[in-house]
């Protein structure tokens, strides 16, 4: 049986306090939003906090180009029209735009594969911020480089602005699927396996010509780094899930598709274009955050699914010229 997620022993004050404030988001939505306004439609509709962006997702997506942190003026307006917590995105690796997030009070930072990635070999170094981040995943290695690193969250990526739940299913079952195959291994599987997540960490390697290798890292030595990485792996074995609080985004459409990912045994979803790109933002919002809290009674959220007018016009995966899911490592 899964359980929940323990701050009873957490190894540092500053760990407890990070995953304490992701613990408060459990069994919640947390919505895109791109206005003041859309803020007070996410609060009013029951939403545990907010995402602050410039342009949601699918408008990312559809204007192609660099895509990049929000504007301060936005964050602080979005900051303070609202009373829920607000959350907002930096490029992944781009340390700069994190520290800007930091000083302008957002709650959390993610650092999302929604923005253009800035370093193509190195996440965030997350454990030097005192405000806590959530990281994207689509698998247990990822999950687990990135709780190594700092994370307080985790969220499987999906495929964001596409409407389409398919890729946050596909990234939850292998997710579920990677945490038993760890919870079965012997001690040398699990060596194994501590390799396998390591060697995302020696993306530079192929890039030279001269065969560099990587024997530091913005988190450490390896050999440092492999101990947070089998630290983390351990503490996957004994739970049988994640160690910190797992969301699901991208893709989520419909309050059927937030109940879907509940039941997929995540912690909350994260909702942004599905919403807002809906022909009744209001009552979408409301409908998914109806169903993400009653996922187990289906009657309930038949009646969340008639609230909805049209939902968001959809994306095939497969026809994709840009693959978000596939930026990060």
């Amino acid at each position: 049986m899964q359980q929940r997620v323990d701050l009873g022993n957490m190894r540092h004050g500053t760990e407890l306090l990070k995953r304490g404030f992701a613990k408060m988001q459990e069994g919640g939505v947390i919505m895109d939003v791109v206005t003041p306004e859309q803020a007070h439609v996410a609060e009013d509709s029951g939403a545990v906090s907010v995402m602050a962006l410039e342009r949601v997702p699918a408008d990312i997506r559809s204007s192609g180009g660099v895509a990049r942190m929000s504007h301060p003026k936005l964050i602080k307006e979005i900051i303070e029209t609202t009373s829920i917590p607000v959350m907002a995105k930096a490029r992944i690796g781009h340390d700069e735009e994190a520290r800007v997030l930091e000083s302008l009070g957002v709650d959390m930072i993610d650092e999302s594969e929604v923005l253009t990635p800035a370093d193509p070999f190195f996440h965030i170094p997350k454990n030097d911020y005192s405000i806590p981040f959530v990281c994207g995943c689509t698998s247990l290695g990822e999950a687990v480089r990135r709780i190594a690193e700092g994370a307080a969250m985790i969220r499987t990526k999906g495929e964001a602005g596409t409407g389409n739940v398919v890729s946050a299913v596909k990234h939850a079952r292998l997710l579920a699927t990677e945490i038993e195959t760890t919870r079965r291994s012997d001690s040398n599987s699990r060596e194994n396996i501590v390799d396998r997540i390591l060697g995302g960490y020696r993306k530079l390697e192929k890039s030279s010509e001269i065969g560099a290798s990587v024997e530091t890292t913005p988190f450490g030595s390896l050999e440092e780094v492999r101990k947070e990485v089998k630290s983390v792996l351990n503490e996957v074995s004994d739970l049988g899930r994640l160690p910190v609080v797992t969301f699901s985004a991208g893709g989520i459409a419909t309050p059927a598709d937030a109940a879907l990912m509940m039941k997929h045994g995540m912690d909350g979803v994260f909702v942004g274009s599905g919403i807002f790109k809906s022909s009744d933002p209001t009552r979408t919002a409301e409908a998914v955050v109806l169903a993400t809290h009653h996922f187990e009674d289906s009657t309930v959220v038949a009646e969340a699914c008639e609230m909805v007018g049209e939902a968001m016009p959809g994306l095939e995966i497969d026809a994709l010229e840009v693959r978000m899911d596939e930026r990060g490592w």
